[in-house]
C-alpha cells in the first residue's frame, strides 16, 4: 500500500511539475504571438508608393501633402523610380503601389508579373490625327499610309494600334510607323513626311487650335475610348495579399486625391511643383493636368482593364492563345471599402484660386510645354512592344 501511495504521490508531483512547465510555455508562447501579431499589425499600416515625377502623378503628390493616406491611418514613403527600371522594381516588391498606364502594364501582366489594378485615376489623353486637308477623314483611310508617332511602344502608339486592329487593319504589315520627337509631329504633317500622327495632351490640341490637323481617333470623344480610364491605381500582389486592408485604404487615399485634383487642377499643378516633385513650373503643370479628367471610378478600371487587352490582342500586342477575359479578371481586384457608392458619396474641397482660368490660352501655353523637358505619363518612353 505504502508503495502504492509512493508512486501516486510520485506520480502526482511528477504531473503536477510537467503541467506547471506546460502552463509556463504557453503563456510564453501566447506572448510570443501576441507580440508577433502587434508587429504584423503595426507593419501592416506602411506602405511604400513608386514615382517617376510626371505631371500626371499629381494625385500621388497630393495624396500625401493633402494628408489623405494619413487619414487612412497610413504611415506613407515615396519611392523615386526611372521609366528603364519602373515595372522591375515593382515586380521586385521595391514599392507596393502605384497608379499609370493601364496598356502599359497588360502585356507584363500578361507574361506573369503580379500586380491588380484597383481603381481608375484619369481617362484618356490620346489622338490620331491627320491633315487639316487631308483626304483621311475615318480610320479605314489610313490603311497604307505612314502614321508618325512620338516613339515605338508608347502610350500614342499603343493607341493607334488599338484602333486600328479593332477597324481590320494589321499595325504592322498595313502601316509605316516613323518615329519624330513630340513637339515635331506637326512639322513633319506639313512637311508630307507621314499622312496623319498619333499624339497626346497637349499636343493634339495644339495641333487642333493652330488648324493643322483634324481629329479621327479622340480617345477622350469617340466611343468605346471616350469612358476609359488609361491610367489605374496598380498594387503589388504580394503586399495586396499580406496587407488587403492596407492596400484598400492605399487605394482609397489615391482615388480621393484624384478626385480632389478634378477640383481643383491649378492647385494640384502649383503643389507638384512648389514641393519638388517633378521640375516643370505651375502654369506648364496646369495646362497638362486640366487636360485630363481626373474622375476616379471603380468599375471604370475594370472596364477599360477588359477593353484594352481585347483590343490588343486584336492589335497582335498580345499573345494569340491569351484568354482576354481570364487575363482581366487576373488583373483586377476589387477590394473592400472601395467602390463607385463610395466615390459618388466622397466630397473635396474647392480651393480658392485651384481652378484653371476660363481665359487660359491652350496655345500659348501647350507650345512651352513642347519645349519643356518633362515627361509625362501620356509620353511614356520604354517600349511596350519589345516585351512581345
Amino acid at each position: 500500500m505504502s508503495i502504492h501511495i509512493s508512486c501516486c504521490s510520485s506520480t502526482f508531483v511528477a504531473t503536477t511539475s510537467i503541467l506547471s512547465q506546460l502552463n509556463k510555455f504557453l503563456c510564453v508562447a501566447a506572448l510570443v504571438i501576441a507580440l508577433t501579431s502587434c508587429k504584423k499589425e503595426a507593419a501592416s499600416n506602411k506602405v511604400r508608393v513608386g514615382y517617376i515625377g510626371l505631371t500626371c502623378e499629381a494625385p500621388i503628390f497630393t495624396a500625401v501633402e493633402k494628408g489623405f493616406f494619413k487619414e487612412e491611418g497610413l504611415e506613407v514613403s515615396l519611392v523615386k523610380c526611372e521609366w528603364a527600371n519602373y515595372k522591375d522594381v515593382l515586380a521586385l516588391g521595391g514599392f507596393d503601389i502605384t497608379h499609370h498606364l493601364v496598356m502599359y502594364f497588360l502585356k507584363p501582366i500578361e507574361q506573369g508579373l503580379d500586380v491588380k489594378f484597383t481603381g481608375g485615376i484619369h481617362r484618356g489623353c490620346l489622338r490620331v490625327q491627320a491633315g487639316a486637308n487631308s483626304s483621311i477623314s475615318k480610320i479605314q483611310d489610313l490603311r497604307g499610309k505612314r502614321i508618325g508617332v512620338p516613339g515605338m511602344g508608347t502610350p500614342p502608339f499603343i493607341f493607334a494600334n488599338r484602333v486600328l486592329g479593332a477597324n481590320g487593319i494589321d499595325p504592322g504589315k498595313e502601316i509605316t510607323w516613323r518615329v519624330f520627337p513630340a513637339g515635331e509631329l506637326g512639322l513633319a504633317l506639313d512637311k508630307g513626311e507621314v499622312d496623319a500622327v498619333a499624339d497626346s495632351e497637349p499636343i493634339g490640341s495644339l495641333l487642333l487650335a493652330q488648324g493643322k490637323v483634324k481629329n479621327v481617333a479622340d480617345q477622350a470623344k469617340d466611343a468605346p475610348y471616350k469612358d476609359e480610364y488609361c491610367c489605374a491605381v496598380i498594387v503589388s500582389g504580394k503586399f495586396l495579399a499580406a496587407n488587403p486592408k492596407a492596400a484598400a485604404a492605399a487605394t482609397r487615399a489615391l482615388l480621393k486625391a484624384a478626385k480632389w485634383v478634378e477640383a481643383n487642377p491649378a492647385a494640384a499643378a502649383r503643389l507638384s511643383v512648389e514641393k519638388k516633385y517633378l521640375a516643370s513650373n505651375p502654369e506648364l503643370n496646369t495646362v497638362a493636368i486640366s487636360h485630363l479628367r481626373y474622375v476616379p471610378s471603380v468599375s471604370g478600371a475594370d472596364e477599360a482593364v477588359k477593353s484594352a487587352a481585347a483590343e490588343m490582342k486584336t492589335a497582335g500586342m498580345l499573345s494569340p492563345s491569351t484568354n482576354v477575359a481570364d487575363l482581366a479578371k487576373r488583373a483586377f481586384a476589387h477590394l473592400d471599402g472601395v467602390s463607385d457608392e463610395w466615390l459618388n458619396q466622397l466630397e473635396v474641397e474647392r480651393v480658392a484660386g485651384g481652378q484653371v482660368p476660363p481665359d487660359q490660352d491652350i496655345r500659348l501655353f501647350a507650345e512651352l510645354i513642347l519645349s519643356d523637358t518633362e515627361e509625362s505619363c501620356c509620353k511614356a518612353r520604354k517600349s511596350l512592344a519589345k516585351a512581345k
